[in-house]
């Protein structure tokens, strides 16, 4: 509601194109709290730290990670760092790439060549494009990106040569949310389903005010 009645009412007195930062920091902190309100936390921690998406993916980690490989993507640093804190709890192996990551081919090679180690976790702007993980078995995409393009992307590390199991490819959406809402957009907005929009800046020159009320509505 906050953003909403400050974006509302800032597009009404300066226009659309002179609210683009306001848009783009509600939809960002929208989208984090769906992965869980500890990557808005302020110092003190008030927002806490509960988070159903990671419940979900341990459940399926706990579930499938016996017998299988898997990727998991997200495009928070945060979320990531929160879900490799669960996995080190549990003693559950892991390699893990973001664009800091220096040791690039090796985290790749301890994922396709350790059998113990089962799970992947991957900023998606850093392992969208490049590598050959034919291991994998399951994709999890934490959270969703404006195109699905760019989700293909990542799902598609997994179908390179060498690869001869079936994937299954997971996107775990927030029921009621701005992600409900950007899939829906997705939908109506055949512009964003078709283009490949790499940042959230070009996204905002394919919206108008409506679409803009629905987001945040």
């Amino acid at each position: 509601k906050k953003y909403q009645q400050q974006i509302l009412k800032q597009i009404e007195t300066e226009g659309l194109q002179n609210s683009g930062f306001l848009i783009l920091e509600g939809l960002l902190k929208l989208r984090q709290i769906c992965d869980s309100p500890a990557l808005l936390n302020e110092k003190d921690g008030s927002f806490g730290s509960a988070s159903t998406k990671l419940e979900e993916l341990v459940r399926e980690i706990k579930e499938n990670a016996g017998n299988h490989k898997m990727l998991v993507f997200s495009q928070f640093i945060g979320m990531l760092s929160l879900i490799k804190d669960e996995l080190e709890k549990l003693g559950i192996p892991y390699a893990y790439l973001d664009g800091k990551t220096t040791d690039r081919a090796a985290q790749v090679n301890r994922f396709q060549l350790d059998n113990d180690c089962r799970i992947f976790l991957i900023s998606l702007k850093a392992g969208g494009t490049g590598l050959n993980l034919t291991q994998a078995e399951y994709v999890y995409l934490v959270d969703p990106w404006w195109n699905p393009a760019v989700e293909a992307q990542a799902i598609d590390r997994t179908h390179r040569i060498g690869q001869t199991q079936k994937v299954f490819a997971y996107k775990m959406i927030c029921k009621d949310s701005i992600e409900e809402k950007i899939l829906d957009l997705q939908q109506k907005k055949q512009a964003i389903a078709g283009d490949l929009i790499s940042t959230e800046t070009s996204l905002l020159k394919k919206l108008d005010k409506s679409d803009i009320a629905h987001l945040f509505g």
